[in-house]
């Protein structure tokens, strides 16, 4: 869901969004395990039998139908699983945000709710969108969160000229410092939170962009709005978007940091060709993107087909190949040699730098170390 944007020509988004959940962590030092059970924030906080402590600030019901003007139909900027997102401002402040107004027939208890803000409420990150308020208001739950004027990735990206006129495409080098960005919050979010924090639907739709095109990751952190503390519920209901999930989460149910870098992986595969994952107005066989390009994964010679073509050829090819060996690697059928998105960071850390200086690539630099054990340089994942 593009929540938290910008006007936009693409600005109510329609599909199904899922949730993020929290794994397990240890209290002294964090480590994921790729077979390690999935907790709620619920039982997290529960755990420690602490009091609710929100940083947030809590408004009334009152103040933010006042903001979006009773929550009119022409400041809706957002709508998908979760509810309807508007576009107001603050009478007291005069800020501009976004106002999430949750569906009240997916909403569990105050407390619950409460538990849940306070632990998003602390996480605090350059690319995560900012957590302004809440309120809690009679059977009504709403989030306020900062405003991103440019929308989300998926408006500049999917949307082609025709439907929205005069808007530029994305040039190569902003969408590797996009995503870039998004990296850097799936990685704070994976290895830098305590506790840390599966995304579960990362998508182009939740990659928010503001004037200077920088990222902020939207809709992260909060529980399953429904039964929040059922752990074996957690690990086996599969929720998400259709065509970013991991194969291994639609089958099983089982989650782990690698499904949120399998999402990454469509995400950067969709920036290089300018697809959407899931397209059924394009011929059968390409409808599936993740499908399609497969067989390209394995013939280098073809990269160059992958890109998108309103990119005019104006990328550097060696950033091109780079980019698709990421997206190979991260979008491996295999978990384990999926590689952490911190490697995924260091990766495309070179390769802003290399594209920003337009000097060579030396892939002997970078390795990843995937859980598998196997030592890989960009080189290596050239020729997968």
């Amino acid at each position: 869901m593009s929540c938290f944007l910008g006007s936009s020509t693409n600005s109510k988004s329609r599909e199904n969004e899922g949730s993020s959940m929290v794994a397990g962590y240890e209290q002294q030092n964090p480590q994921w395990n790729d077979r390690g059970q999935i907790t709620s924030w619920e039982s997290v906080a529960i755990s420690k039998e602490s009091p609710i402590n929100i940083e947030a600030k809590s408004y009334t019901f009152r103040e933010l139908a006042a903001a979006t003007n009773s929550f009119k139909q022409e400041f809706l900027i957002g709508e998908g699983g979760f509810g309807r997102v508007y576009k107001g401002k603050l009478e007291k402040t005069g800020q501009v945000v976004a106002v999430k107004q949750l569906d009240r027939n997916r909403l569990q208890g105050n407390r619950e709710f409460l538990l849940e803000i306070s632990a998003l409420s602390t996480l605090n990150h350059p690319n995560l969108v900012d957590l302004i308020g809440y309120c809690v208001d009679g059977d009504q739950r709403l989030l306020v969160y900062e405003f991103m004027p440019l929308g989300s990735l998926e408006d500049h990206l999917l949307v082609k000229p025709d439907v929205a006129p005069g808007q530029q495409p994305l040039d190569w080098n902003t969408r590797i410092r996009i995503v870039l960005g998004a990296a850097k919050g799936l990685e704070y979010l994976h290895e830098k939170a305590n506790p840390p924090v599966i995304y579960r639907d990362f998508k182009s739709s939740n990659v928010l962009l503001n004037r200077d095109f920088e990222v902020k990751l939207s809709d992260f952190g909060l529980a399953k709005l429904g039964s929040v503390g059922d752990t074996q519920n957690a690990s086996s209901r599969v929720t998400g978007t259709y065509g970013y999930c991991a194969p291994e989460y639609q089958k099983t149910g089982h989650l782990t940091v690698k499904s949120d870098v399998y999402s990454f992986g469509v995400v950067l595969l969709e920036l290089i060709t300018g697809k959407r994952v899931i397209d059924t107005t394009r011929p059968s066989y390409e409808q599936n993107l993740i499908t399609w390009v497969q067989p390209i994964f394995r013939k280098p010679n073809r990269f160059p087909e992958l890109a998108d073509p309103l990119l005019r050829g104006e990328f550097p090819e060696k950033s091109l190949n780079q980019a698709i060996a990421v997206a190979a690697m991260c979008l491996h059928e295999e978990p384990i040699v999926r590689p952490l998105i911190s490697d995924v960071v260091t990766a495309l850390s070179f390769m802003s730098t290399e594209t920003d200086s337009s000097s060579g690539f030396t892939g002997s630099v970078l390795k990843f170390q995937p859980s598998s054990g196997k030592l890989q340089t960009v080189e290596d994942l050239l020729q997968y």
